[in-house]
C-alpha cells in the first residue's frame, strides 16, 4: 500500500524507489510498534520525509540536519504556546524516541 500511495511505479528496476519504500517502511512499522496515535504517526511520517528532504534536497551535512531535528522538536511538552513547536503531540519521553530512532 506504502508502495501506492508513494506512486512508485519503477520498484522493481529502480534502486532508489526500493530504498526510500524501506526507508519509509522501516519507519512506518516502528511507529507503530511504538502504539503511536493517527496523529502522531502522521506526524513522525512527515519528520522523517522532512529529514530525507533536508539531505536529498539541501544538502544539508547531518550536523546541520541534527540541529534541524532538534529546531523541530523543540518545545514538546511545554505549556507556553509560543515555545512548541508543531510536533507538540508527542510527548517528552516519546520525542526522546523519536530523536534515538532517528
Amino acid at each position: 500500500m506504502l508502495e501506492e500511495f508513494l506512486n512508485f511505479k519503477r520498484l522493481k528496476t529502480s534502486l532508489k524507489e526500493a530504498i526510500l519504500l524501506d526507508y519509509y517502511t522501516a519507519g512506518f512499522w516502528w511507529a507503530k510498534e511504538m502504539n503511536f496515535s493517527l496523529i502522531q504517526l502522521s506526524g513522525f511520517m512527515d519528520l522523517l520525509n522532512f529529514l530525507l528532504e533536508n539531505l536529498s534536497d539541501k544538502r544539508m551535512t547531518l550536523g546541520d540536519n541534527l540541529k534541524e531535528l532538534g529546531r523541530a522538536m523543540a518545545g514538546i511538552g511545554e505549556t507556553d504556546s509560543e515555545r512548541s513547536g508543531d510536533l507538540n503531540f508527542f510527548s517528552i519521553e516519546q520525542a526522546k524516541t523519536v530523536i534515538d530512532y532517528l
